[in-house]
């Protein structure tokens, strides 16, 4: 790596608290702390304070490494835009760890590069499809929750004690929205929400 500038990019979701696996490795690689990028953010776009940071600083004949090639993106479009952004447009090249293939330092030869480009294509496509896949669980999660009862978000309160007393008299036309909801201690909206909700049941 002497005089040949390296940087390495390390990306965690919000759920996933460590860095510690993606740093290591890329430490041992021989990557100065200094330009080790780390965002903590979801991989389903590239607009991240640390990775456009990063490429700002990418320049020709740099080379990039990621652990692995999700940690890059997900995204299948914008992962391969933002490859060929790196390695075209800026020079760099790009080394994923977890996949040898993924070295565009080797193979700069027409063979190797299409290789490359097929693993890259299929493996951002395994990672957006395994993304959609897992939306897709969860919705279907929560459907069938909802089902059997069970309720997301937070609890309703319950009604004031005056609320049916309230709701007959601004029913009747006794008196308005905004007094039926003060009396209730709760905003118009609210009252008008419960009111209905009253009604239905």
């Amino acid at each position: 790596m002497e005089g040949q500038k390296v940087f390495g990019y390390i990306r965690v979701s919000t759920r996933e608290q460590n860095m510690d696996r993606q740093r290591i490795a890329l430490e041992e690689t021989g990557i100065p702390p200094e330009r080790i990028y780390m965002d903590r953010q979801s991989g389903k776009d590239f607009d991240r304070p640390q990775y456009m940071e990063m490429l700002k600083q990418l320049e020709q004949g740099s080379v990039l490494y990621v652990k692995s090639i999700d940690r890059l993106g997900r995204n299948y479009s914008d992962l391969t835009e933002q490859w060929r952004i790196i390695t075209k447009e800026k020079g760099t090249d790009i080394v994923v760890l977890d996949m040898p293939l993924l070295d565009t330092r080797s193979n700069k030869d027409l063979l190797g590069t299409f290789i490359s480009d097929i693993v890259l294509t299929l493996l951002s496509y395994v990672a957006e499809n395994e993304r959609a896949n897992i939306r897709q669980r969860q919705a279907e999660g929560i459907a069938a929750a909802r089902r059997r009862g069970i309720h997301f978000g937070r609890p309703s309160k319950p009604l004031p004690d005056n609320f049916a007393s309230v709701y007959q008299a601004w029913k009747a036309g006794a008196i308005h929205t905004g007094e039926a909801a003060a009396q209730c201690g709760m905003p118009r909206s609210t009252f008008c929400y419960k009111a209905k909700r009253y009604e239905e049941k």
